[in-house]
């Protein structure tokens, strides 16, 4: 049986780290180095991004579209944002389509 994870599953465990911070978690660290860092480290997935899509295979792609997402999402949590808010953003933008 595969394990799957949503966005809402992991921004959850996201939040429990920020909550409940321990010295081994990365997002723990990642969100005390604060946002100059998370958005940084933003930047640096979307470039790693680029370059899997325009010269590495699918599963390079797979994995730094993962690192994207997770960076992504660390950012939301630190600026108080949810998946829910891009979420009803999309919406916003289909329904104005």
């Amino acid at each position: 049986m595969a394990f799957t994870m949503n966005l809402s599953q992991l921004f959850a465990i996201l939040q429990e780290r920020q909550q409940h911070p321990r010295p081994e978690s990365y997002t723990a660290r990642l969100l005390e180095s604060g946002l100059p860092r998370i958005a940084q480290k933003v930047g640096e997935e979307a470039t790693e991004v680029v370059v899997a899509a325009l010269s590495q295979d699918d599963q390079r792609l797979t994995e730094e579209l993962a690192d994207l997402a997770y960076h992504a999402l660390v950012l939301m949590l630190a600026r108080g944002l949810t998946p829910d808010d891009v979420a009803q953003e999309l919406a916003r933008r289909h329904r104005g389509a």
